[in-house]
């Protein structure tokens, strides 16, 4: 009897996981959709810093788990439009050209105009996007691999920091409506 109740107590934590896990994630219709209309936002979750300072700063904090990956509470995004490519994301690690005074440029802030975009699907229906901006002289690459349920992964390549990565999902681009000044 006590065999059939531990079974039955391991199979309900993997069926509770199981819809945990499927929670927040898209059709792969809808994933093709957002893709090919490239009109999407991506929105992180998690920061997967390279720099093993930050790594050890990180681990030297009381009650630190020994992982290298920040959970973001922040409303961190990349949001993709035909014309725009607009990112917020902030950025742990070593700048090799920091600036003074203006603490916005040392995170990763830009929207660009002008940039190149190259799309490829492999067989399983993962999608990798990598967006080359122009106008932006930071910034060398984005790279952006959506899975076909949602999630997706995001690395930045820069020539004036470390390279970092991001995980989270992409979803619709909301509409943003600006408040009226008085």
């Amino acid at each position: 009897m006590k065999k059939y109740i531990s079974l039955l107590m391991i199979f309900g934590f993997l069926f509770f996981f199981q819809s945990c896990a499927s929670q927040g994630s898209l059709d792969s219709k809808t994933v093709d959709t957002l893709i090919n209309s490239q009109e999407f936002t991506f929105h992180a979750e998690r920061a997967n810093p390279t720099n093993y300072d930050v790594i050890n700063v990180m681990n030297s904090m009381p009650n630190a788990t020994a992982t290298r990956i920040l959970n973001l509470n922040g409303d961190y995004t990349i949001d993709v439009s035909k014309n725009t490519l607009d990112v917020v994301l902030p950025y742990f690690g070593r700048l090799f050209n920091p600036t003074y005074g203006n603490t916005s440029d040392n995170s990763y802030r830009f929207t660009s105009k002008d940039f190149t975009v190259s799309k490829i699907q492999n067989k399983k229906g993962k999608w990798t996007l990598k967006f080359k901006p122009n106008d932006v002289r930071t910034v060398d690459e984005v790279n952006i691999e959506i899975f076909k349920n949602g999630k997706a992964f995001v690395s930045m390549r820069s020539n004036d920091r470390q390279p970092i990565s991001y995980d989270g999902y992409i979803s619709k681009t909301e509409v943003k409506q600006e408040k009226e000044k008085p």
